[in-house]
């Protein structure tokens, strides 16, 4: 199944969800259109299977990345900047994604729907990390960020995906990142609050890493 999903990728992305027919993906993997309806009943369906595929591999690759990365603004930074590459390096499957999946009525409630917010999730949990240790203000609405963060990606993309220029990812993840933090970066804050949240961080590590082991007999 997965050289039909590799095979109807290239497809759709070279021709376009209208013009794409099974027969073609068959023939791609030397196999008959018969034999695809054995595991897609639609093109629709094929079509959100890759588009799936593509999401769970973006998610699982983020994830890897960030948790090598140390701070939550470079961790930000890091997500801007994946993210605006993903829509660089396939722009094909975003236009996709756009035209054929998340303009229907039947988007929202989804398996890709809710991949797709699994996938932003990701900035919002740094948000939330930001504000619970005192980078971010906490009067921030941490949904908010998120929708300007993606929606101001959409926005500047839009040329680039209509095949009008290039797409500078550094550029735009360095200039995102800068008024993001601008705007929601935490005042200065007095000795008393400062100790308050080294406390805070203190009592975070110590949940992470878990009951200290017990010794018997000895010091």
């Amino acid at each position: 199944m997965d050289s039909i999903l590799s095979a109807a990728r290239h497809v759709f992305s070279d021709k376009g969800y209208e013009a794409a027919s099974m027969a073609e993906i068959g023939a791609c993997v030397g196999v008959s259109e018969a034999a695809i309806y054995k595991y897609f009943d639609s093109k629709r369906s094929l079509l959100l299977s890759v588009i799936q595929d593509w999401f769970l591999g973006m998610i699982a690759g983020n994830r890897e990345k960030v948790a090598g990365v140390y701070g939550v603004r470079s961790r930000v930074h890091l997500l801007i900047w994946q993210h605006l590459n993903t829509i660089r390096d396939a722009s094909d499957l975003c236009r996709l994604f756009y035209a054929e999946v998340r303009s229907r009525p039947d988007y929202v409630g989804s398996k890709l729907h809710s991949l797709n917010r699994e996938a932003t999730q990701l900035l919002t949990l740094e948000i939330d990390e930001g504000i619970a240790t005192g980078l971010i203000r906490s009067d921030i609405p941490v949904r908010l960020v998120r929708d300007i963060v993606f929606g101001g990606i959409e926005h500047h993309v839009s040329a680039f995906l209509a095949g009008h220029g290039q797409l500078d990812c550094d550029a735009i993840a360095d200039s995102m990142t800068s008024i993001l933090f601008e705007g929601v970066q935490a005042r200065k804050v007095s000795v008393h609050d400062a100790i308050e949240r080294i406390e805070h961080v203190a009592e975070r590590l110590e949940r992470a890493l878990g009951p200290k082991p017990v010794r018997r007999g000895g010091r």
